[in-house]
């Protein structure tokens, strides 16, 4: 429970995932840790029982805005006064682009999922030579838990975030902040289509500039934007737009970008701007 906690939290009742024992860190809330454990022992051990316990709590559902006073008081929030900040682990990341533009597939079970992965990543195996072939289907759009893993050789969208590799137990992931991430996320084909494809759901939301922003701010982060994110969007998407217009080489590029087909008779320009709007409202969720 201490694990699961810390899952949903950020951080466990306990930081020490690795030793709740005596010579781990004592819970912040032992009673709390206690009735959690009694709940899942007592009630078969029933993992998914307990996720929607913790989910539908009043500490889950907290807003994770914080004020001085609670800075102040318990500025590494082991008091749980508000809801945490912290990034999604590298597979729901995958898995958020793809639910936001509307590509995922949630289906069960069945075979891995091969995603795009740069040319030539397994030249260095050798024995036997390895040749990776992404799906050319609907099963390069399935979650991330069941995407290919090829020991030693993590996808390097996974390793950008932080994701094991699987060569030793990790109990708790590192979680670093690189350039190297951020460039993941503007080029991997991956989330270049999931924008695409976000940006051809706005575009069939409203004609008018702001009520698009309005409403793909709200699929993505789930409230409206401020003033200040509406202006600078909207600045975006006219700026984006006239650089398109002038150079449609660039667009019909990004706009080449996966399988999923673009829509017949769509102005490119326009298309590739609310691209970039699309990739810059999307990827903001990725942080909690």
């Amino acid at each position: 429970m201490n694990r699961l906690w810390y899952l949903y939290f950020g951080v466990g009742l306990t930081k020490t995932l690795d030793d709740t024992g005596s010579q781990g860190e004592w819970p912040t809330h032992p009673e709390l840790l206690d009735y959690l454990g009694r709940e899942f022992s007592d009630n078969g051990w029933n993992i998914k029982r307990m996720v929607k316990l913790l989910v539908m709590s009043h500490t889950y559902r907290q807003t994770s805005s914080d004020t001085p006073e609670l800075l102040a008081a318990d500025p590494e929030n082991r008091l749980f006064a508000r809801q945490a900040r912290f990034r999604l682990p590298a597979e729901l990341i995958r898995d958020n682009a793809l639910a936001v533009s509307g590509l995922l597939v949630d289906r069960l079970g069945g075979a891995s999922s091969h995603p795009y992965q740069p040319a030539g990543y397994y030249t260095p195996l050798n024995f036997p030579r390895r040749e990776y072939r992404p799906d050319k289907d609907d099963n390069q759009y399935r979650r991330g838990v069941y995407m290919h893993w090829q020991r030693q050789f993590l996808h390097p969208m996974l390793r950008a975030f932080d994701a094991p590799s699987r060569e030793e137990c990790t109990v708790a992931r590192p979680i670093s902040n690189t350039p190297l991430a951020a460039l993941t996320l503007l080029n991997d084909p991956t989330f270049v289509e999931a924008a695409r494809v976000f940006a051809e759901r706005i575009m069939t939301c409203d004609n008018e500039t702001n009520a698009r922003i309005r409403w793909a701010w709200r699929q993505a982060l789930s409230r409206e934007p401020t003033a200040e994110e509406l202006a600078a969007l909207a600045d975006f998407a006219a700026t984006s737009r006239d650089y398109y217009r002038a150079h449609p080489d660039d667009a019909e590029k990004l706009l080449g970008v996966g399988l999923a087909k673009r829509p017949e008779k769509v102005d490119a320009a326009e298309l590739a701007a609310w691209t970039n709007v699309a990739g810059h409202s999307e990827f903001e969720r990725n942080d909690h």
